[in-house]
């Protein structure tokens, strides 16, 4: 006659904290190659970077600004609304 209850070998436990610890493995081995990749980047100083921007601000034309730069002619000008004659026509 069999037993009522069998003994199991605990194997499905094992394998569901070893499957745990390969999914925390994974997880920062990806986050140790993000961290890597973050160290690899090209980097310039904080007052570099805005005496760069600040340049680029003081010698590009923005045509939203003409407090600043003047009035733009209608031909330089890309906000301007399109003329009539464009190549698309809404019905």
């Amino acid at each position: 006659m069999p037993a009522p209850y069998e003994i199991r070998a605990g194997g499905d436990a094992r394998n569901k904290k070893q499957s745990m610890a390969d999914l925390k493995l994974r997880r920062l081995n990806e986050l140790n190659s993000r961290l890597k990749e973050d160290l690899e980047r090209p980097r310039i100083k904080v007052s570099e970077a805005s005496m760069s921007l600040i340049q680029y601000c003081q010698n590009t034309r923005d045509f939203m600004v003409p407090s600043l730069w003047g009035q733009v002619d209608k031909r330089e000008d890309p906000y301007a609304p399109q003329q009539p004659n464009g190549c698309c026509t809404v019905m």
